[in-house]
């Protein structure tokens, strides 16, 4: 994972040393946030982050960032094509490093190859929020390119989003919450428990 500051996790947290567990347990693949666009996944990929103390970064802000332009000026002068090819780059870059929390755009999971890649590579966990969480939460966001087709576009990804190695509930409740959930689901999958330490003088 490249370009993204690490964050520690607060070390008072009760959680502390199960979300230790888990950045050690990941080595070097990365946690892989998919899903429709309004599931959530940048902002409770910071919290992911933080919560584990392993940096983050949005799969869209690199985009553009190597593009010199936004989303929806890709999308108006290249096509979708030009920039599914240029997505899948970008987060073939993002998984050939260290851990972290990678948030993908919506579409990232319709290449066969970007599938491989976070198959191979990371740990992909699908943020799914119902239909009318994500019209909530898109409405606002007139400058992003497909915000009127997810009725159209979400039969057509979610089997692809079903995948995911883990399935996470985004709902519309405080994403601390959610964070939580999947900080429990990644312990269960990789094995990672606290065990309490025994008093020193035990006989």
């Amino acid at each position: 994972m490249v370009n993204a500051a690490t964050q520690k996790a607060d070390e008072n947290g009760p959680d502390t040393a199960i979300c230790r567990g888990i950045a050690h347990a990941l080595d070097r693949r990365s946690i892989v946030l998919v899903g429709m666009m309004g599931a959530g996944k940048s902002s409770i990929g910071r919290r992911l982050s933080i919560r584990l103390g392993i940096p983050f970064v949005d799969a869209d802000t690199e985009i553009e960032n190597a593009a010199g332009m936004t989303i929806s000026e890709i999308f108006a002068m290249h096509g979708e094509p030009y920039f599914r090819a240029g997505e899948a780059r970008v987060i073939a870059r993002l998984l050939d490093g260290e851990a972290g929390v990678l948030a993908t755009g919506g579409g990232a999971v319709m290449d066969p190859h970007t599938r491989d890649l976070i198959a191979e590579k990371g740990i992909s966990i699908w943020l799914n929020a119902d239909i009318d969480v994500l019209i909530k939460r898109t409405k606002r966001r007139s400058d992003r390119p497909l915000v009127d087709k997810i009725k159209d576009l979400l039969p057509q990804r979610e089997p692809l989003y079903a995948l995911a190695d883990i399935t996470i509930h985004s709902r519309d409740e405080p994403h601390d919450n959610i964070v939580d959930d999947i900080v429990a689901a990644l312990a269960k999958r990789l094995g990672v428990a606290v065990t309490e330490s025994a008093p020193e003088n035990t006989p």
